[in-house]
């Protein structure tokens, strides 16, 4: 493995320009709880780095980065979008590529998808309502990747804003190591600028927008100890991420240049130790160019991360691609997009290696060819030719036939794998059928390219009632759906009421026998094997499958056939239908026929030993729990709190903000959340929010899951006896 890196490393030299221009590269994205101000936010950048000439406003639907009709009439970012901006810092020009993401929970792979491909994150937070439910989320998503952050507290001129209790939250609910670099001057209506701690200058901002709308002044003298104060602090902690610069720290603190407190910061933030934290005013128009240089500053380039991991398709072994131009093609595909003009766009992020337009490449997973026709720079939902990409860079790609979201695209003298992407299963369905029998091929076409967009996203065929069933992350998810349906593809449905995507899983274990033999004249089919059944290890979701077979008794090509009969098995349940979530299998022995025992046969087998053994292994059902989050005033409690326990909700915690406002944390099954916000709006006359996502799965009450099974047409009966 070293010697193959060292071997890289000498072969792939690149000349100084290319790795200049790599250094300046910045792939990062906007994330945070609905409402911060991420897409405000973009705007900005793209408007201070020329690449739009007039500020798109979100409340006004004229938003660059929300080009889609749902999102320009909801105010909310429903898809992430991509683009290409350049910024002038400290005498260099630098390569932005920036990705705004939803922050609703029920588009949560788009952020999922978005990270997975970011070298940085800006991680917005709103000055009062500070760290969210959703910040949470992201936050979790972006340590997952280990995507390194900067803070920026949004909406410093709203009443209640406090930027260091915003610094404080992050350090205790998301366990980070915030660290101011700037300090407000002024707050709410009173927010003037900002105090650069490292060079001690105060910004003044206008509300224009106007280019250049600050100027530089004094520090405001009330300010002047707490600006000593933090900036000790800063400098600090940036010595800590230095060996000589705590030497010289220590000599004199005052000995450090701007340039080397600079330096240490960005290492630290690089190894995710430490997240600079700014603050502003995104919608008036502060603090945003003030953001801009702390990205080049602290953010990293595509050099800065460094090798990729990736497999050899060749040897099975691990290999580090070099972000390098010269090293081998490499790239993952993190979005499949469905464009009117263009057809099916394929975003790719190129992590080694360089791709011409009209070129070949290999899909690592179907292992086929595939032409790049055309290659695309993506602003928003428009697109720039270009006739190249290179290690770094975020393209969109025209020409694909057979590609997901996760694949890998590679030179085909150099078959690579990266590690894919894991989506969460949808939680929520509804039945849908066209209003008019024209439309019924074009729901089936609509339907399998959202499905393709959108990777938590499923359609499936009710084998019993012939429905077509779509399922998806939430209630809005699914509006969204039917909507894009209506619009984009102009088929009409009818649409049933949401329904709860139910799990089933077994309590017990037992050993049972299948023997399957069927003679109709000439050759017949036969397998016998020996199981045992029971419920997967902890933590393990979907079949574990183990073979203990000796003596050959079950050949081993018949093995795989066993596997495959109950992992198909375990799409419908014995309860009610519905997916079993684990399953532990131990296959203990068996037999064969020399003439009529088969693939198909030992398959059979172990579908029919699924329906009859988990019928007697105690077979639950299991519901979905959302995690949810109520933000209340005081008087509204306990209504809520009285309501949630008629909803089977388990409080989980009770805190109050620094506002005043009392925040209700439950547990509640997703099948008692229907329309949850009208009621709760009811409750509180308006005044009152909440935030729900998924947990976890947890068995579903006797009573209740006898109802359950009973309307989908199983009886309890029926589970007790055999076929």
């Amino acid at each position: 493995m070293a010697a193959e890196q060292n071997t890289v490393d000498k072969q792939y030299v690149e000349a100084p320009g290319r790795l200049a221009r790599l250094a300046n590269v910045r792939n990062i994205g906007i994330m945070a709880h609905i409402d911060a101000g991420k897409t405000t936010t973009s705007e900005r950048i793209l408007y201070y780095t020329g690449k739009t000439h007039k500020i798109g406003e979100v409340h006004e639907g004229a938003a660059t980065m929300d080009w889609m009709v749902q999102e320009q009439e909801r105010g909310i970012t429903i898809t992430s979008a991509a683009t290409t901006a350049f910024w002038h810092y400290g005498g260099d020009t630098y390569q932005i590529n920036l990705i705004d993401t939803p922050g609703h929970v029920d588009f949560t792979v788009e952020v999922e998808r978005s990270l997975r491909v970011l070298d940085g994150t800006i991680a917005t937070f709103c000055a009062v309502g500070r760290v969210q439910p959703q910040s949470e989320t992201v936050w979790r998503q972006a340590d997952k990747y280990g995507v390194p952050k900067i803070a920026y507290v949004n909406k410093m001129d709203r009443v209640g804003a406090d930027f260091l209790a915003c610094v404080e939250e992050i350090k205790t609910k998301l366990g980070a190591t915030a660290v101011p670099i700037c300090l407000p001057i002024g707050a709410e209506e009173n927010f003037q600028g900002i105090v650069d701690l490292i060079s001690r200058k105060a910004i003044f901002y206008n509300s224009t927008d106007e280019l250049v709308n600050y100027g530089i002044g004094e520090i405001p003298a009330d300010m002047l100890d707490d600006v000593e104060e933090w900036r000790s602090r800063l400098v600090e902690k940036a010595a800590e991420f230095d060996d000589a610069l705590m030497e010289k720290y220590f000599a004199d603190p005052e000995s450090l240049t701007e340039e080397e407190i600079i330096a240490a910061l960005r290492k630290g933030t690089i190894s995710m130790q430490i997240v600079p934290a700014c603050c502003g005013s995104s919608f008036k128009n502060k603090g945003v160019q003030f953001l801009l240089d702390a990205v080049m500053r602290y953010l990293p380039s595509p050099l800065d991360i460094g090798d990729t991991k990736a497999t050899n398709m060749a040897n099975g072994q691990d290999v580090m691609l070099p972000p390098t131009p010269t090293a081998p093609f490499c790239g993952l595909v993190f979005k499949i997009a469905t464009d009117p003009y263009v057809g099916r766009l394929a975003y790719i992020r190129v992590y080694s290696g360089h791709l011409d337009a009209g070129s070949y490449v290999m899909n690592s997973r179907s292992d086929k060819k595939e032409r790049v026709a055309r290659l695309y720079q993506m602003h928003s939902n428009h697109q720039n030719p270009i006739e190249f990409v290179e290690a770094g860079d975020i393209c969109a790609a025209v020409g694909f036939k057979d590609l997901r979201t996760g694949d890998t695209v590679c030179a085909d003298n150099h078959r690579y794998s990266l590690e894919s992407m894991e989506f969460p299963d949808p939680v929520i369905g509804i039945a849908v059928e066209p209003k008019t029998q024209q439309d019924l091929d074009k729901l089936g076409v609509a339907l399998s390219k959202l499905a393709e967009e959108d990777p938590t996203f499923t359609v499936k065929s009710d084998a019993e009632t012939g429905q077509t069933v779509i399922s998806g992350m939430g209630e809005l998810h699914l509006d969204i759906i039917v909507d894009r349906l209506r619009r984009e593809f102009g088929v009409e449905i009818n649409q049933g009421a949401p329904q709860v995507n139910y799990k089933e899983a077994i309590t017990s274990s037992i050993q049972h026998r299948e023997v399957f033999k069927k003679q109709t004249g000439g050759r017949g089919k036969f397998a016998d094997i020996i199981v045992e059944i029971g419920p997967a290890d902890p933590g393990v979701s979907g079949l574990q499958f183990d073979n203990q077979v000796k003596g050959g008794n079950v050949p081993k090509e018949f093995v795989p056939s066993v596997q495959k009969g109950f992992e198909s098995a375990m799409t419908n349940g014995v309860l009610a239908g519905y997916e079993v979530q684990s399953l532990k299998v131990t296959l203990l022995d068996g037999s064969y026929h020399p003439v009529d025992s088969d693939q198909l046969s030992f398959e059979l087998a172990a579908r029919m030993a699924f329906r009859h053994a988990c019928r007697k292994c105690s077979p639950v059902l299991l519901e979905p729990i959302m995690d949810l989050e109520v933000v209340t005033p005081e008087e509204y409690m306990g209504e809520i709190v009285g309501d949630l326990n008629r909803r089977r909700g388990q409080i989980t915690a009770m805190d109050s903000t620094a506002n005043g406002a009392r925040i209700v944390k439950a547990f509640v099954p997703l099948s008692e959340q229907f329309g949850y916000v009208t009621v709760l709006r009811t409750l509180s006359s308006g005044r009152a929010t909440s935030t729900m996502t998924f947990d976890h799965y947890a068995e579903v009450p006797a009573a209740m899951a006898k109802d359950i099974v009973e309307k989908s047409g199983y009886s309890f009966k029926a589970l007790s006896e055999d076929e």
